[in-house]
């Protein structure tokens, strides 16, 4: 395929598989904790707005919930047909995280789920509220050892390398690494930032549309509220998230900023904002830079300095043309973000948030962007890690499969069509419901569990989660 060897197929595979799986739990994460809200804000004001929006978002998170799950298992299959090598090397360590991950969270999820779902009125409102609840930890608990695996790879300790395999000396020391903290911070309020995001853009649509409801303002007011404080929130962890990574991985801080050498006498580094890092060259062409900037930020000293990406072996050097790229893609969404956070406050201020049509359509526009820096950053992070699987310790070639190009081909384009055929269908179904909106399903009824369109009986229980949601024709 396109003259690519095995391992380039191997990556390119697992890169596009995790793709789609990272969208689904990081949605799942905020929605979760966002139904704890709305059930809470229920529980204590017993606005009923509150509740008709759980019920609303809850048939998202199900078709959400659902794919995540699906997306997952391919996924950690792919350790096994595809990363054998690095399965057999560092499965002391990877292993036991992802079960921890399946027997804690997995399981709390699970065991909860149906009852958030479809318990509403199965159970006492205490309970159900401690079902979502749950819901909300269990994603949280999952996050959590995902990434103390990840973070393990990036800044690998704890461990002796035994007969060619790594063993688990100090587990605290495995879990707790040193880029864990903030890479877990990052993550968790990217996932609250995405589905504020996704959440304030189904607000601004519905309000477009003319349906300027109390539903409708209260989940739009919501996530812009949170959006103006998570935003300024997660630039301040991102920039200790970089300080962290100058520490620990500086090639991969040097390729993300296209800095190449210290020239002498210099004093300080400038930020290049924009331009085209060649590789075989060894310089950043095309660049407009600000003096000092780079300094600030990375050392924040004006005169500081950093290790340049000339400094390392050719074959220690991550791919500057891409993370400088994808690192600015991320940065400038989360700037846009930013904007739309401060916009919304001003609207606020003004009495316009709800009427303003040119903010409205920016709050649209913005709705994926959520999304979209997260795999900006996840792909930073992974291919300015590059060419290690563990860090310093095993090379990415090291931990491939024996697999033939060919054959690494063939499945790469199986999966590309079937991902775009089952997820596609999935992402169009969420959005069909949130275009339905939310409903007013009126005073409490002692049976409310029935679907927006009303045909569905209490009696039939559904054991699906995609039962959960209403059956729209797509």
């Amino acid at each position: 395929m396109l003259g690519l060897s095995a391992l380039d197929l191997a990556r390119i595979q697992f890169g596009f598989t995790v793709s789609f799986h990272i969208i689904f739990p990081a949605i799942t994460i905020g929605l979760a904790s966002y139904l704890a809200v709305l059930e809470g804000l229920w529980l204590w004001t017993k606005d009923r707005a509150y509740r008709d929006l759980y019920r609303f978002w809850s048939q998202i998170f199900a078709v959400n919930f659902a794919m995540g799950v699906v997306s997952g298992l391919v996924m950690a299959y792919q350790f096994g047909t595809n990363w054998s090598y690095f399965s057999a090397f560092a499965g002391g360590v990877t292993g036991p995280l992802l079960a921890y991950e399946v027997l804690t969270a997995f399981f709390l999820e699970a065991g909860f789920l149906g009852v958030a779902l479809f318990g509403w009125n199965r159970v006492g409102p205490g309970l159900h509220f401690f079902a979502t609840l749950m819901v909300a930890l269990g994603t949280l608990v999952s996050a959590t050892w995902i990434l103390a695996s990840n973070s393990w790879m990036q800044t690998p300790q704890g461990f002796e390398i035994i007969d060619g395999r790594v063993v688990p000396v100090d587990w605290l020391k495995v879990i707790f690494n040193p880029s864990f903290p903030y890479r877990l911070a990052h993550m968790t309020v990217a996932a609250y930032l995405a589905t504020a995001l996704l959440v304030g853009a189904s607000g601004a649509w519905h309000l477009l549309r003319g349906e300027n409801t109390a539903r409708v303002r209260k989940m739009f007011s919501m996530a812009m509220w949170m959006v103006l404080i998570v935003a300024p929130i997660q630039i301040e962890i991102g920039d200790q998230h970089g300080l962290n990574t100058l520490q620990y991985q500086p090639a991969k801080i040097a390729a993300i900023e296209g800095h190449w050498r210290n020239e002498p006498g210099a004093k300080g580094f400038p930020l290049i904002l924009f331009g085209w890092p060649n590789m075989a060259k060894q310089e950043t062409e095309y660049k407009l830079e600000v003096p000092h900037l780079g300094s600030l930020i990375l050392t924040h000293e004006w005169d500081g300095q950093i290790r340049g990406l000339s400094e390392f072996p050719a074959a220690d050097r991550p791919d500057s043309t891409v993370v400088f790229w994808t690192f600015r893609i991320m940065v400038g969404l989360g700037m846009l973000m930013l904007l739309l956070g401060l916009w919304s406050l001003w609207q606020r201020f003004r009495g316009d948030l709800y009427d303003s049509r040119l903010f409205l359509r920016f709050a649209v526009v913005m709705g994926p962007s959520g999304t979209l820096a997260i795999l900006a950053g996840w792909l930073t992070t992974e291919i300015g890690r590059q060419p290690w699987v563990v860090y310093g310790v095993m090379r990415t070639s090291e931990g491939v499969s024996n697999h033939s190009a060919l054959a690494l081909s063939l499945t790469l384009g199986v999966f590309i069509v079937m991902y775009f055929i089952v997820f596609g269908t999935g992402l169009y179904y969420m959005l069909k419901l949130i275009a339905v909106g939310p409903q007013d399903l009126g005073p409490d009824r002692p049976t409310p569990d029935i679907d927006l369109s009303g045909n569905t009986p209490l009696h039939e229980r559904p054991s699906r989660p995609l039962s959960a949601a209403p059956d729209i024709s797509i």
